[in-house]
């Protein structure tokens, strides 16, 4: 088995400020947790709060779950890129079965979790008999599993099970089950890595698989194992993750592969092999949860949160280096010597006595500060790289400035459990009123009925948030538009011709209600044919690509609806000199650029939803909300289709 033999330094050792340094050479990245904690402590005076730090937790966890199933295979000197897609897939199967199977929920937590192990098995099998590199044959599962997770729930969320949705719940009121399951995984990991036959196993065939064949280790059969453990951890993690949204997302835990093997390696495992540990690996979650939930509670650009966390990740990395070039010890590669497990433990408790005893002093940086401050709101916006949801913040940026009003804004990538963590954070920050733009509605359910119980108001804009209680939703009837965009290219086409549809992001409420409104108000008009429908996930490149393959397919078609503006701006690049001539585009949003399109005669028309006034219209709610005065529970923004004849008077 592989060891680490680095040689102590002379004089490094000698005295207290020898041992101290020791000690944080030798613990890493417990000295960044350590750091971070305090830093956050002394910038925030929300973060040292219960529930902040049980958020931490809890936001932790998920991360952490598919984190300790990554570390048997990076110890084993493989790589896993499919744990958020098997986790996403067992949810799924989960979510399916139980629902719409009618299979009894023990059994569908079992299928579940075998969905998981048999993704495991699989990529063992690619890998160790397969004879591919660990990156294919795990790539190639990424696609696999998310296109099932999207073929089984045919694109929408589906509704967990009550009795499986109690996992995202708390014992107590107060202590979250995502934690507890976190630990737990976390025993079974380090008793696994040390205390088994196949932990040891693992080390071996990391530090050198030829010398591990040799001397007797079937490593193939223990490969299948070790992968096989990767994605019951995966199918674990996922069932956490759907259960704190209330729903299995078929996009859920998009990146949370890259996320994983960070926290493995900022956790001092080594991408060669032969390193690795439980702790180290919780610790890294750990800090990638510190950062996020700091950074937001700082208000925190999220575009600079991105740049932060990977710089991070880099200095951790760089440090580990640092600390093995200055001859910090390290423990034998499994090794299980109760020296060594004791002096760990003395580490972990002066650990713990120097953060309490740092961060309380700087918690009294915080008292007696609080004098009167203007109305904080929090922002949760779906995502910014869209010219819709910009311009819903610029709008509320505007209103808030107007208003002397503190507006923090969070982007939440189209990823539900991100806003969730987001919406979290608001909660235990000292906000007055939360503002969310869900990314699903059933999804963003539970973090909203958490706003609720700590009686922060909350305003919904331009989606509702399903089995919560908002003070307002502020919308346009994406349903409605839906309808005004078929009757638009209906008429412009004389009704009849044959039609294409790019749909948005499959699981969305915005494309879901958008293809329901524009299949209804096609009924009306029976000589309209729709010949394909393809998603291009609301993304204008996306938008060219799918376009020009369906015009391979049907290069005589007269129309095409786009469930956004920017993929209808894709869509006009595809058809090139045909866009407003031979075939008609309709799009939706009402963007900048869409209308300029519409303008130049190349977009026929878009049901603009004047994002802007949603974000001025939400922002003047919620400070009304904050302020206890009357809101109305339904605030209408008509949307209007925008043509040639209209759009020089229109303002978004």
């Amino acid at each position: 088995m592989a060891t680490d033999t680095l040689k102590s330094k002379p004089g490094a050792q000698g005295g207290a400020v020898g041992g101290l340094r020791r000690l944080l050479l030798d613990n890493g990245a417990l000295t960044a947790l350590i750091v971070l904690v305090i830093a956050m402590s002394a910038l925030s005076g929300d973060f040292l709060t219960a529930d902040n730090l049980l958020n931490v937790g809890v936001q932790a966890a998920v991360t952490a779950i598919l984190a300790f199933g990554v570390t048997f295979v990076i110890v084993s000197a493989g790589i896993d890129l499919s744990v958020g897609s098997v986790a996403a897939l067992s949810a799924t199967v989960l979510a399916w079965s139980a629902t719409e199977a009618g299979i009894p929920v023990a059994l569908a937590v079992v299928l579940a979790v075998a969905t998981g192990i048999a993704c495991g098995l699989v990529n063992g099998f690619l890998v160790s008999y397969g004879k591919l590199p660990p990156f294919i044959a795990t790539l190639a599962m990424l696609s696999v599993a998310r296109g099932l997770s999207l073929v089984i729930s045919q694109g929408s969320p589906i509704a967990f099970p009550d009795s499986v949705s109690h996992l995202g719940d708390t014992l107590g009121g107060w202590l979250p089950v995502p934690v507890l399951v976190m630990i737990v995984m976390g025993l079974l990991t380090a008793f696994v890595l040390g205390r088994t036959y196949i932990g040891r196993s693992m080390y071996a065939i990391g530090g050198n698989e030829e010398a591990a064949r040799l001397s007797g280790l079937r490593v193939k059969k223990q490969k299948l194992a070790i992968y096989a453990f990767s994605g019951l951890f995966a199918a674990a993690a996922g069932i956490v993750l759907a259960s704190r949204l209330a729903s299995a997302q078929p996009q859920a835990a998009q990146g949370y592969e890259l996320d994983a093997i960070a926290a493995v390696v900022i956790g001092g495992a080594s991408l060669a092999g032969g390193t690795g540990k439980a702790s180290g690996t919780l610790i890294g979650a750990l800090i990638l949860a510190v950062l996020r939930n700091g950074l937001n509670l700082l208000s925190v650009s999220a575009f600079w949160q991105q740049v932060v966390i990977g710089v991070v990740i880099a200095l951790a990395v760089l440090f580990d280096t640092v600390r093995r070039k200055a001859g910090a010890t390290a423990p034998a590669a499994g090794a299980s010597g109760g020296g060594n497990k004791g002096k760990q433990a003395l580490t972990y408790v002066i650990a713990a006595v120097v953060a309490v005893a740092v961060v309380g002093a700087t918690s009294l940086l915080h008292n007696g500060s609080s004098g009167a401050a203007k109305p904080k709101i929090g922002l949760s916006l779906s995502t910014l790289n869209n010219p819709f949801f910009v311009q819903i913040r610029d709008g509320a940026e505007e209103e808030a400035k107007k208003l002397g009003v503190d507006l923090t804004v969070t982007d939440a990538q189209n990823d539900a459990s991100q806003q969730a963590n987001q919406l979290q954070n608001f909660t235990s920050g000292s906000l007055s009123v939360v503002v969310v733009n869900p990314v699903d509605s059933d999804a963003a359910g539970p973090s909203v009925r958490g706003a609720n119980k700590a009686g922060i108001p909350v305003i919904a804009v331009d989606r509702g948030v399903n089995k919560a209680d908002t003070s307002a939703l502020v919308a346009s009837d994406n349903v409605e538009g839906g309808a005004l965009g078929a009757k638009a290219l209906a008429e412009k086409l004389g009704g009849k011709g044959t039609i294409v549809i790019l749909q948005g992001q499959a699981g969305t409420s915005a494309s879901r209600e958008r293809g329901a409104g524009f299949a209804e108000g096609l009924k009306d008009y029976p000589g309209i044919k729709v010949v394909a429908k393809q998603p291009a996930d609301f993304d204008r490149t996306k938008g060219l690509d799918v376009m020009t393959n369906l015009l391979q397919a049907h290069p005589d078609i007269d129309g095409v609806f786009a469930e956004n503006d920017e993929m209808a701006l894709g869509a006009i690049k595809a058809l090139g000199s045909k866009a407003g001539r031979s075939v008609q585009v309709v799009g939706f949003d009402g963007t900048p650029d869409g209308l300029k399109a519409v303008q130049a005669g190349t977009l026929y028309a878009s049901v603009a939803q004047q994002p802007s006034e949603l974000g001025r219209i939400a922002v003047r709610n919620a400070l009304r909300a904050a302020e206890d005065e009357k809101v109305e529970k339904m605030v209408k923004v008509p949307v209007k289709v925008v043509t040639k004849e209209n759009v020089a008077g229109f303002e978004g």
